[in-house]
Formats: structure tokens, sequence, C-alpha cells
């Protein structure tokens, strides 16, 4: 079985309804990512922080699967198929996928705010004065900007070894997270599907501009008719 490593943004999520900051200058469902998104943000202002994790949370919760969520997960009939996502949502997961790793984090986790290695499961609000056994405040498993990323080496590793490398829904202008594709091996395939697809230096890349619903049929069936 060929390994497939599929790396998913925020455009997969968006045609589930889930809103990025991208979408509006800055602004993330109103507020400045600044503000919410960062250790500045939440050293001056933690129950704001809190309050739109809670709510992402909430959003996350009400949220479905869609197609592509779903044929990605049908894709494992075919391929041994890892997923890398800069997503915090589970809407992998719900859609039957087995392998998700979560580069910036996952949104119904919660840990220490001294520790990143105090991690607890979380489906409703996280408040100011909710305290980790080790008596710091809970703060979201997120990994905001400016913070380390620390699956990042694990995620180089499996997208190294990958028989074919996707690229789906994702503007590849976040870092370190775009940079993955640096580690690919040269003549490694790329398929990249977007509703307006990123250019990548590469030698060997196929390029699906259509959004990740519709794109994700062209993507199964170039899959099974190249590589099985």
């Amino acid at each position: 079985m060929k390994k497939l490593v599929i790396f998913t943004g925020a455009g997969i999520s968006a045609e589930s309804g889930l809103k990025t900051f991208r979408d509006s200058d800055g602004l993330w469902e109103g507020y400045d990512v600044h503000e919410v998104a960062t250790p500045r943000g939440w050293q001056k202002n933690p129950e704001l922080v809190l309050r739109f994790y809670n709510e992402r949370r909430q959003n996350i919760k009400d949220a479905n699967p869609n197609k592509a969520h779903k044929v990605i997960a049908e894709l494992e009939q075919y391929f041994d198929v890892q997923i890398i996502t800069q997503n915090i949502d589970d809407l992998h997961e719900r859609a039957g996928s087995k392998n998700v790793l979560h580069l910036h984090g996952e949104i119904f986790k919660m840990r220490s705010e001294q520790s990143d290695d105090i991690i607890y499961p979380i489906l409703g609000d996280i408040n100011v004065g909710d305290k980790s056994p080790d008596g710091f405040q809970l703060r979201p498993h997120i990994v905001w900007f400016e913070e380390p990323v620390p699956l990042m080496e694990e995620a180089v590793n499996l997208a190294y070894m990958a028989d074919v490398f996707v690229v789906i829904g994702t503007s590849l202008v976040v870092y370190p997270a775009a940079s993955i594709l640096n580690y690919l091996p040269p003549f490694m395939p790329v398929i990249v599907v977007d509703k307006k697809v990123p250019k990548v230096n590469r030698q060997e890349v196929t390029y699906i501009e259509k959004p990740a619903t519709i794109g994700i049929e062209d993507l199964k069936k170039l899959l099974l008719e190249k590589f099985i």
C-alpha cells in the first residue's frame, strides 16, 4: 500500500462553515488575532482569549465534516493515509480518518499554561480560575502565533516518507508549517487542491484549482488511476 500524506489547511474546514482570520483582513470572527492568538494576548487578557476559544469550540461542535473530509477518510481503503493538518478542529476524525497529526493543536484539549505535557480533554468552556493539578491556569491546547510548533519535526518525517504528497485547502503562507514542502525529496509527486492554488516551486506538481469539496473527486480519480 503506497503511503499518501495529505496536508490540510483552513480551506477544507471553511466549507463546513468554519471561518479563518484570513477571510477578513486579520479579524477572526470579529476578533483581532493578535489579541486572542498570541502569548502576549494571553498575558494581557486571558478572559478574552478563553472566551474566543470557547466560542470556537462551540462552533466546531456544531459543524459537520464535509465531502472532502469524507473522501479523504475513504482513501484509507486504497492507501496508507497520514493527515497533517493545520486545523484545530476534529472534522477529519469525525469523518473517519484514523491517522491525524494536528500541527497547531486541538480545540477539544486543554493544558496547563506552564507545561505543554499536562493535557486534558475539554468539551465545554475553560474559565479564568480553572486550574491544572500543577496549580497553573488551564489554557487551550493550541499553538499560538509566536510559539514553537512542537510536532513540526514529526510532520516533516512523515512527509519525507510519503510516496505521494497532497496539499488541500491551504495558501502555504503560514510558517513554519508551509516549510514542510521544502523537505520533500525532489521527485516526489505533489498534488495541490484549492480554489486558488498556491504555486509550488517543484518539478512534479499537479494543480486542481477547485474548492476542496469539488476538487476532491478529481483528486481521488487521479490517485486511483496513477498510483494504484
